[in-house]
């Protein structure tokens, strides 16, 4: 079985709000083993949400929309449906009673503009909503289905419960289980991660097992989807691919799911024995933020100092003059040196540095975008020099992803230096 998800509403196109009730569906459809391929916004408009019903029959068997089935004028997703499945709209007496009695209970007036939630197209049912005035729609046409539910989430995710998975999976009789995961990978492009798990791709095919890419903040997410009989026929798929993703890729994974960079430093730290101490300067605090997110890092994370003006490095970490004044203050050098003073200022095993260039403008003949991240510990020194794409924001989080994959490798042992 197949659906569509349609969300219907003009402030979503305006951006004005974030579309979660599609996300929201899209994960119980998986969860049922319903096949969902596409999420659609439309305006309110007649016209164009028929459209996107009927564009829906096309594709798939089912149609779950969302929004526009208060009672003001712009809300016109039961006018839509009756258009798309060729019906008319009555108003039911039943929903007229309910509307009534509900209105009562609250004890305030009902207003006359509220009779258009008892309307419904005339070969339609009613959906209950048990927290709102607004009943939903279950609509069949030629063999497809039509769900309609409010897109207040509270009200959606109650009738999606109650009423709509339930009669979907009746519908559909056996259904499977599908079922994602990630793997968080960091170091290498997304094309390169493709081109390394190409065969991966090949030998997988249409079969019961995908793989997708999410690149995004300095990483790459490898998504998993399997599709199996049962949760667990699935799972073990799953399990089966990742280890094969994870033999190709090697140390470039950083973990599953929810499985952070910062995450996995914190632990690798305290599997040591090992403190860090952490020198910004072009990351501006940002690693130190992103590592105290980490519930119980006062336990491997000793501070931070942003050094940003070039005078602020020799004065609060001790980076030699001469050094600055040789190679520049974005340089492997002045990172190192940086490194090892946050070390010695914070009494540290660990020191991770960042130096670079922001922007808008070069620094002393450095071009934009360009960063040294550098590592000192026990394990010897490390730098590393990148150019980064993109804005001024853009290159300060890339940055702050690069100095903890440095971190991250340095501590696993697996940094060639």
């Amino acid at each position: 079985m197949r659906a569509e998800v349609i969300a219907v509403g003009t402030e979503l196109l305006l951006g004005d709000i974030a579309n979660t009730n599609a996300q929201t569906i899209g994960r119980e459809l998986a969860r049922i083993g319903v096949d969902c391929h596409v999420h659609t916004a439309v305006g309110d408009n007649v016209n164009r949400i028929a459209e996107a019903i009927t564009g829906t029959f096309a594709r798939a068997d089912v149609a779950i929309i969302t929004g526009g089935l208060g009672p003001t004028q712009d809300d016109v997703t039961r006018e839509a449906i009756a258009l798309a499945t060729e019906d008319r709209l009555v108003t039911d007496p039943a929903l007229v009673a309910e509307l009534e009695e509900r209105f009562a209970r609250m004890g305030r007036p009902m207003a006359a503009i509220n009779l258009r939630q008892a309307e419904r197209p005339e070969r339609a049912d009613a959906i209950p909503n048990p927290l709102g005035t607004a009943p939903g729609v279950l609509a069949e046409h030629d063999g497809r289905v039509v769900y309609a539910i409010p897109g207040v989430p509270s009200e959606m995710i109650a009738m999606l419960q109650a009423s709509v998975l339930p009669d979907l999976v009746r519908r559909a009789g056996t259904l499977a289980s599908i079922i994602t995961r990630e793997i968080r990978v960091s170091g290498m492009t997304e094309s390169a991660i493709a081109e390394a798990l190409g065969p991966t791709w090949e030998r997988l095919g249409p079969g019961d097992v995908t793989l997708a890419y999410l690149a995004g903040k300095g990483e790459v997410r490898v998504r998993l989807t399997a599709k199996a009989p049962t949760e667990e026929a699935a799972s073990i798929r799953l399990d089966e691919v990742e280890q094969e993703v994870r033999d190709v890729l090697g140390p470039a994974v950083v973990g599953r799911g929810d499985e952070t960079a910062e995450l996995v430093v914190g632990r690798l730290l305290d599997e040591r024995g090992w403190t860090l101490a952490c020198a910004e300067s072009v990351t501006g605090g940002l690693i130190a933020a992103r590592l105290t997110d980490v519930p119980g890092s006062s336990a491997t994370f000793r501070g931070g100092a942003v050094v940003y003006a070039t005078d602020t490095k020799p004065s609060v970490l001790g980076v030699d003059h001469a050094l600055i004044e040789a190679h520049g203050v974005v340089s492997g050098s002045v990172a190192r040196a940086m490194a090892d003073g946050a070390r010695r200022a914070f009494g540290a095993d660990v020191g991770l540095a960042t130096t670079g260039v922001a922007g808008p403008t070069e620094l002393d003949g450095v071009p934009v975008g360009t960063v040294v991240v550098a590592v000192s510990g026990p394990l010897g020194e490390a730098d590393r020099q990148i150019r980064l794409p993109g804005n001024r924001d853009n290159v300060r989080i890339l940055a702050t992803s690069v100095a903890l994959n440095l971190l991250r490798l340095y501590l696993l042992g697996a940094l060639d230096r």
